[in-house]
């Protein structure tokens, strides 16, 4: 571990009487700036990137993506990977130096160069999800600070993998779970945790339809860019040819990546519901799909286009996550009223649940910057962040199990009630659903 890094964790407990500039023990001291990493410069990530620097939250000293850059990303005319983003904070940080110029922040197209770096502190990782449990682990290992995006895993095995790296090696981790950080979604779920409305009975969250079109049953693989290491890209999952739509954003569409809108959307409005309950760290005991819709056989994407999903909690508690035109929304129903929280605003039984909320804020205040420097505020005191490890496992595995009766629907149709050992995290006599819970993974990356 480098003397900078022993250095920040022993500060808070240090109390000698030096006679030094006050500038010096401020929040923008030297010693008290935190040096970051950012993997994955692609849409969330350059996103974060551009909010990073505009707070100001501490120094990147470097960028890493597999594509040197190109567009093709969320929107036609976004240009992202590695090379814009080093341009951008060098740009930003040239425009506080008396030249004019800064090559503070460095390069690289493979990760574990980042990782090797003595001087960097702290890593945000927004890469796809087949990657998530990989590069957090081994950046862990390497004593980084870890923030890693949503949702934490990529299956429910990864999760305790990456608990037990936290812990065993006494790292700050912050899941981007970036509601927790909304001073809204805060009010709304502290207000139902409290009991606003009564003993909670129903919860009803929604997830987005698939905002991509995927190409149809007969696609053509294509020769992938010379500025993109596709073999990289794909890692631990399984071998197959290069497609523009199967990478970039559109990763999230694949099983073979991600979990669709459920995992991705999902990690949010589920993720509410659990806080509400004040089930953080705990899970349902049945689930069940009522209903779900898959594209052609053949198409490029497989993800699920539309579901609705039904699980049940110890407490009694039924969770229902449907697809609607909603990205993300999560409803509240007790005894005494009802609020609903979400991208479209937030709504209560009762005007009088509300006195008090607060507006969501915009700006360098807005959720992902905040959540952001909570976790650098925290990397700085070695305190808890908003949203640890075993919050954004909680709420992870709530999506992959739901995944696991989404793809067992086309054979198993309505009605297979699946019983689930939140402790075990395993379902109970279903070999099936069980076999999901993992992913196969090429090595070396297994």
């Amino acid at each position: 571990m480098s003397n900078r890094r022993v250095f920040l964790q022993q500060s808070a407990a240090l109390s000698i009487p030096l006679i030094v500039s006050p500038r010096v023990f401020g929040a923008d001291a030297p010693s008290r700036r935190i040096n970051v990493g950012f993997i994955g410069t692609g849409n969330q990530g350059m996103g974060l990137l551009k909010r990073f620097i505009a707070r100001d939250l501490g120094n990147v000293l470097a960028v890493c993506d597999v594509n040197e850059g190109s567009f093709g990303y969320k929107k036609p005319d976004h240009f992202y990977g590695r090379e814009p983003a080093m341009k951008m904070v060098n740009a930003a940080a040239a425009k506080k130096t008396k030249g004019g110029t800064s090559n503070l922040c460095k390069s690289y197209s493979d990760f574990r160069d980042v990782l090797k770096r003595d001087d960097i502190d702290a890593l945000i990782i927004v890469v796809p999800d087949h990657w998530h449990r990989i590069i957090s682990v081994m950046a862990l290992e390497a004593s980084k600070d870890v923030y890693c995006e949503k949702p934490l895993t990529f299956s429910v095995s990864d999760g305790r993998k990456m608990i037990e790296a936290v812990r065993k090696n006494n790292r700050v981790f912050q899941t981007g779970s970036q509601e927790r950080s909304n001073p809204v979604s805060q009010f709304v779920c502290e207000a139902v945790k409290a009991g606003k409305i009564g003993q909670v009975k129903k919860i009803v969250t929604k997830v987005g339809f698939n905002n991509k079109v995927s190409p149809k049953p007969g696609w053509k693989p294509m020769p992938a860019p010379q500025t993109f290491d596709y073999r990289t890209w794909l890692g631990p999952a399984p071998d197959s040819p290069y497609h523009k739509d199967r990478c970039l954003y559109r990763f999230r569409f694949h099983y073979d990546y991600s979990g669709g809108q459920i995992t991705n959307f999902g990690a949010h409005c589920n993720d509410m519901a659990h806080w509400g309950m004040a089930m953080d760290h705990g899970g349902p005991t049945e689930i069940e799909c009522e209903g779900a819709g898959f594209l052609p056989e053949g198409s490029l994407f497989n993800t699920a286009t539309e579901t609705r999903f039904r699980c049940k909690y110890e407490n009694g508690v039924e969770l229902f996550c449907e697809s609607g035109s909603e990205m993300v929304q999560t409803r509240f129903e007790g005894t005494d009223g009802w609020m609903v929280t979400g991208y479209r605003g937030t709504y209560a039984s009762n005007r009088e649940l509300l006195d008090g909320c607060p507006t969501k804020p915009t700006g360098v205040d807005d959720p992902h910057s905040a959540h952001m420097a909570n976790f650098i505020d925290c990397v700085k005191s070695r305190e808890e962040t908003r949203a640890p490890v075993e919050t954004g496992h909680a709420s992870a595995v709530l999506c992959h199990i739901a995944n696991a009766m989404i793809r067992l629907y086309p054979e198993t149709g309505p009605g297979h009630v699946a019983k689930w050992d939140a402790l075990a995290e395993t379902f109970i006599n279903n070999d099936a659903a069980n076999k999901m819970l993992v992913r196969e993974e090429r090595d070396p990356w297994s």
